[in-house]
């Protein structure tokens, strides 16, 4: 099984259990190397369906505050790409099912080389990759090796994109298409967008992926909401929150994650069994 198809088996399974899939977001190398891997199998021993994996960057346009901070930690310790792809397969050798995708930005990756990124996240166990600044019209290189390497190569669009721009996006996307909640960057939120249930319903008409929803949600019950429109939902910032108040307190951060990801998951159990509303 390629890692389009695991990616896919995983919302296909989802969708039949009649809820959303969870997906939360950890930096590599965040608060550290090792607890960094720590926090993703405890992630996955607590209700995550997929894990998006940070891979460190010193300009990532696309996150607010709180991930950058991780992923400057992460940069002084000197987590590159390579050590990325490391860690990778450290998480599949502690026995981590669920596809895991690899979300970084364009330059290290021509850094590093489309080919070799592809081929090393293969090798290392990935099953995708989330690249924000990849614009479509530029991506045919990646794409064609994401594709030679069995790897899911998704797409982002966000509110203000026009009909002709989400039929391009939701085309091109493997995987699932990724759904920018609000205009802007990541971040905790106290509120949901009012116009997210009709973002979603414009781009689930012209997808032919699972449709999944980022950019903040913050809480278990804001994820139950998203959970009742969207295949899928991602929690980053609000994770990365509680590890880094959990490392500050002196508590556990793997055993923070952890607990944060159970929340979320009995959150969208919540919305399977009782139903919630938007407004």
């Amino acid at each position: 099984m390629n890692g389009i198809d695991h990616i896919q088996a995983v919302f296909e399974q989802k969708r039949a259990e009649g809820r959303a899939a969870l997906m939360p977001y950890l930096t590599l190398g965040f608060p550290d190397i090792p607890t960094s891997v720590q926090t993703v199998i405890a992630a996955a021993r607590n209700g995550a369906d997929l894990i998006e994996l940070g891979v460190p960057f010193s300009d990532p346009l696309a996150d607010g505050p709180t991930i950058q901070r991780s992923t400057q930690v992460a940069l002084e310790q000197g987590v590159d790409v390579a050590k990325c792809m490391q860690l990778v397969a450290q998480i599949r050798q502690a026995a981590v099912t669920q596809p895991l995708l690899l979300m970084g930005y364009v330059n290290p990756i021509l850094a590093f080389g489309v080919e070799n990124y592809a081929r090393a996240a293969q090798v290392a166990g990935a099953d995708g990759l989330i690249i924000p600044d990849l614009p479509p019209e530029e991506a045919s290189d990646i794409i064609e090796a994401s594709c030679r390497h069995g790897l899911a190569l998704v797409f982002l669009l966000s509110p203000a994109s026009p009909m002709e721009r989400i039929q391009r996006v939701a085309g091109l996307t493997s995987g699932f298409l990724y759904l920018v909640s609000l205009t802007g960057v990541t971040g905790a939120r106290n509120e949901l967008p009012q116009g997210l249930p009709e973002f979603i319903a414009r781009a689930k008409s012209a997808a032919q992926t699972p449709v999944a929803v980022g950019f903040g949600i913050s809480t278990p019950e804001q994820a139950a909401i998203v959970g009742q429109y969207a295949d899928g939902v991602i929690v980053g910032s609000a994770l990365i929150n509680a590890i880094s108040q959990a490392k500050q307190d002196g508590r556990e951060p793997a055993q923070a994650a952890g607990d944060f990801v159970k929340a979320l998951h009995n959150g969208l159990n919540l919305s399977m069994n009782q139903g919630v509303n938007f407004f």
